[in-house]
């Protein structure tokens, strides 16, 4: 019963909301009943809109029944109907290619048109001992390929911010040395274009950049639902421009485009709270609206002098400080036909930020979740109190009436007072968002272009005077929290028997889920910025819950966008601002432009990713070359965090040399291993060559061989060199033992911080100590997971203390997630296994915990583990492996002899490809399917070895 239970569940967790249900259509042979080919992708999105890419890239999945079922051959066809898809594709026919190949295969048809919709299908042929095949067909829709499609289209706007006046990159602080600069509360405009439209409609796509964010409406209506478009760029470098299919929107007769443009990351004000100041221009709008109707003829609409624009009735948007509407200023149906413009104004054109025009194929970030106040407190007459349950990254929806001219005012945050007043200190104050009524009924808002990071809201009210009044001077009929999160699809599950386990992902979850925007924040309300040493170090632990392919392509552009001159890859990208010291500067941040697009290789298999960011890691390790003392570093922030006898900050425990020369090495060692996959074999011998020397001279300055300790044997001193592979392999296990013997003599807690961390647990990890992991993190009574839980944290916190002087809503410090997947769910892959092709299912039967079970839909189909242990030492291991790929099983077994699956000895084993004993361990060797394995235990891990 618990395994059919395990069964329905990890259904519906396939069917809502992972990438996993059937799209397009699929016609099967008559012996291949129980097989599908699903998930088709174009550019890694399902039927997208869009795409900027001349060659895209297909990818699909395949869903069958049996064991050992791998595709032995494929087909691709595109058209430009579907009726020629399924006669004669006119486009492209690949011809049966005999390959398992089944992600990033590229279009090698004729040229493909700008902003039109194609169709295209894939047959795949499988095998287990019979031959089938199955299809599928699926459609996407281009982009403007060509430089020259925008030529048109001018960047339009309210006002033109004067050059003397600009200022980028951004200044941080109170800014106060620009005198007048980023001082001036600008316009948030509207734009409309009237045209008509007289012939019958085939197909018709819009493309629009608004700068900072935008939201479009055609004829009266939202296009779409998305929040913060476009994806935040360096706009001197490139801005991201998103595609719509609008053709049943355009209607006969009459019609109207309109968009309201905020500020974004273009235009922040000295005003209220300000992370940064920048100026680098007002709001400005540049569009493309391409009709092509059935008589084949095709009109193009784009921005220009004859749109006509006006001030909306946002009067004030920053993302640091908030957002103010007055009601009272809504002009009703200005972005529909019939309405009258004569007092709007053309717009002003100009030359536009600079950067080139990309399509957009991160995924928008969107309202993910609606809460409800679990709480309310209205004891004070001057101030409600909301708390919603739960801290995330969002905005508020308010339902409201009352006298016109009442203003009413949504202070959020993640804490509260004594008082139950909402506490800003560490968040970045004051930040609110402030609503006018307009007096006639039932008025309903929400911001646009402002978010926030907060579990609680407070309202005050103030009358139009500028008096603060009772809050019961208006009706507050409903305020709800919106959660709003990048769209990438949720791809893991994991739950266990106990109870801690569970608060902890969640806690960690939350923690990802609330910085997931149009970056990796570090934290959603005082930075917003994206600091690249969690894009990585949290990378692993990430992806397992979320597909963040196109999330991490954009990253990885942000940061060649970002890169100086002289090869650095500054702490933060896109770089808004300009930091000073290790806060631009630090090997731990600026080794992301190495080892992320390595890490999206070996997730997802894409080997492009490498290739586009190649010139930028040899750019990068060149610069940290340059800036060694004899191959060593010593400089940056280090073990950001980590605790010690002083506030957190900077790495107390730690040398920064350690961290600094590790990573230079290991940049070093990635980047020998990225140039073998390219074929640039000189390179990978220098790389190699490099790696070899600075590990040399950090052993010599760092290592005692007689001791065996690193530095001055923190946890993060011991656990770099073990993950790096920086220790010499003859006395790796020594230092191990002193890595474990140096925890057990701090009483099992956690010192390690941001840097740290993470390699801590997987050395641990490696090295067999996962009950000692389990050990450190099972507490609530000294600085962790438990002691965040214990306080009240709902979301991780950016110190291990879940100190109130800080923010407690960040992602960095949430690395144990990692090890709940491939720890205690054991879901790895094999050496030299890239886009989970080779599988590995290794899980760590920790004592403590009696039961696991995890889920985790990889580019290549859904995989998913569950073990408990049953009676008298035994246990049970249940395991999915999807479609076209091959899994290792290491099972924690006494015997191999004793192992059974499904009731029968290995070798009886339906799929079984081998057998073997290594390590102590059970290793079984299988290929797709499901399979329920039983054993007895060996003996139970030892804490210390």
């Amino acid at each position: 019963m618990k395994y059919y239970r395990f069964f329905c569940a990890f259904a519906f967790f396939l069917l809502s909301g992972v990438p996993g249900a059937v799209h397009g259509s699929a016609q099967n042979d008559s012996s291949s009943a129980a097989l599908q080919v699903y998930d088709l992708r174009c550019q890694s999105r399902e039927s997208p809109v869009g795409i900027g890419e001349a060659h895209p890239a297909f990818g699909w999945k395949i869903a069958a029944t049996g064991r050992g079922v791998m595709q032995t051959a494929y087909q691709v066809t595109v058209a430009s109907s579907l009726q020629k898809l399924s006669a004669a594709p006119d486009l492209w026919n690949s011809g049966k290619v005999t390959s398992g190949k089944n992600t990033f295969i590229r279009y090698d048809g004729k040229p493909l048109t700008s902003a039109k919709k194609y169709y295209w299908q894939v047959k795949v042929w499988v095998d287990n001992g019979t031959q089938r095949s199955c299809a599928a067909h699926a459609g996407f829709s281009t982009g403007l390929l060509n430089k020259n499609d925008w030529q048109e289209a001018r960047w339009i706007g309210y006002e033109r911010l004067a050059d003397s006046m600009k200022v980028y990159p951004g200044v941080p602080g109170k800014a106060d040395e620009l005198g007048d600069k980023a001082k001036k509360r600008n316009v948030i405009p509207c734009f409309r274009k009237t045209f008509s439209v007289k012939k019958t409609v085939q197909q018709a796509y819009v493309f629009v950049c608004g700068l900072g964010q935008y939201v479009l409406l055609m004829n009266g209506k939202r296009i779409d639902s998305s929040f913060l478009n476009p994806a935040w760029s360096d706009y001197t470098k490139r801005c991201y421009y998103n595609g719509y299919d609008v053709t049943s929107a355009v209607k006969q007769g009459a019609n109207v485009i309109g968009a309201i443009v905020g500020n974004g990351f273009l235009y922040i004000t000295r005003e209220r709270y300000h992370k940064l100041a920048i100026a680098a221009g007002y709001p400005m709008l540049r569009a493309v609206l391409v009709i092509r109707y059935s008589d084949g003829s095709i009109r193009k609409i784009t921005t220009d002098a004859s749109w006509k624009t006006a001030p909306s009735a946002i009067t004030y948007s920053s993302v640091y400080g908030g957002e103010d509407f007055d009601a009272r200023k809504i002009q009703p149906g200005w972005s529909a036909p019939g309405f009258d413009d004569k007092g709007w104004k053309p717009p002003v054109t100009e030359p536009g930020p600079g950067g080139a025009m990309k399509a957009q194929q991160s995924l928008p970030v969107r309202v993910n979740q609606v809460f409800k106040p679990v709480r309310i407190d209205s004891s004070r007459k001057n101030i409600r109190e909301y708390d919603f349950g739960q801290n995330t990254s969002g905005i508020i929806r308010l339902s409201a009436s009352g006298p016109r001219g009442y203003r009413i005012r949504i202070i959020p945050s993640e804490l509260v007072n004594a008082d139950n007043t909402p506490d800003q200190q560490a968040t970045g104050h004051p930040y609110y968002w402030e609503y006018t009524l307009k007096g006639k009924g039932m008025e309903t808002w929400q911001p646009l272009f402002s978010y926030y990071g907060f579990r609680y809201a407070g309202i005050e009210v103030f009358d139009p005077t500028g008096k603060q009044v009772n809050t019961d001077a208006v009706r507050i009929d409903s305020l709800t929290s919106l959660h709003t999160q990048n769209g990438a699809p949720r791809v893991g599950s994991f739950s266990c028997s106990d109870t801690l386990f569970n608060q902890i992902f969640r806690l960690i979850r939350w923690g990802i889920r609330n910085n997931m925007s149009n970056v990796a924040t570090d934290c959603p309300h005082r930075e917003k910025l994206g600091w690249l040493e969690e894009t990585h170090l949290m990378g692993n632990s990430i992806q397992y819950n979320y597909d963040i392919l196109s999330f991490y392509t954009k990253i990885a552009a942000d940061m060649r966008d970002a890169q100086l001159p002289g090869g650095l890859v500054p702490d933060i990208a896109p770089e808004y601002v300009v930091f000073q010291d290790g806060f631009r500067d630090s090997p731990e941040w600026g080794s992301a432009g190495v080892l992320i697009p390595w890490y999206v290789y070996q997730w997802y298999g894409d080997r492009e990713i490498l290739q586009k960011n190649y010139a930028m890691m040899k750019r990068y390790v060149a610069y940290l070359d340059r800036k060694s003392d004899h191959h060593l570093l010593a400089y940056g922030l280090g073990d950001w965090y980590d605790l010690g006898p002083k506030g957190p900050g900077v790495s107390q425990l730690t040398p920064l040399g350690v961290t600094a020369t590790a990573f230079y090495y290991y940049d070093s060692k990635v980047l020998s291993r990225i140039a073998t996959v390219l074929h640039d074999i000189p390179a990978a011998r220098h790389y190699a060559a490099l790696a070899d020397t600075i590990r040399k001279a950090f052993n010599a300055k760092y290592f005692n061989p007689v001791t065996k300790v690193y530095a001055t044997g923190s946890q993060t001193a011991y656990a770099i060199p073990l993950y790096f592979g920086l220790a010499p392999a003859k006395d790796r296990k020594a230092i191990l033992a002193n890595l474990a013997d140096s925890i057990k003599g701090n009483n099992y807690a956690l010192t390690a911080g941001d840097i740290g961390f993470r390699y801590l647990v997987q050395s641990l990890e490696a090295g067999g100590y996962n009950q000692l992991i389990y050990r450190m993190n099972n507490r609530d009574d000294v600085p962790g997971y438990g002691y965040q839980l214990r306080k009240g944290a709902t979301a991780l916190t950016e110190s291990w203390q879940a100190l109130r002087s800080v923010s407690n809503d960040h992602m960095m410090l949430g690395h144990l997630m990692e090890w709940l997947y491939s720890g205690l769910g054991g879901i790895r892959q094999q050496k030299g296994s890239v886009g989970y092709k080779r599988i590995l299912i290794a899980p760590q039967l920790v004592s403590g915990i009696d039961q696991v079970a995890v889920t985790y839909h990889s580019i290549n189909g859904p995989i998913a583990v569950r073990w408990e242990r049953t009676t008298d030492g035994k246990a049970r291991l249940h395991v999915e492996i999807p479609a076209n790929t091959t899994a290792k099983v290491r099972l924690p077994a006494k015997n191999r002899h004793l192992v059974k699956e499904n009731g029968k000895t290995l070798s009886e084993g339906d799929g079984i490809r081998e057998i073997a004993s290594k390590n102590g361990h059970v290793v079984i060797g299988t290929g797709s399917g499901s399979y329920d394995f039983s054993f007895q235990l060996k003996e139970p891990q030892r804490e210390i070895k």
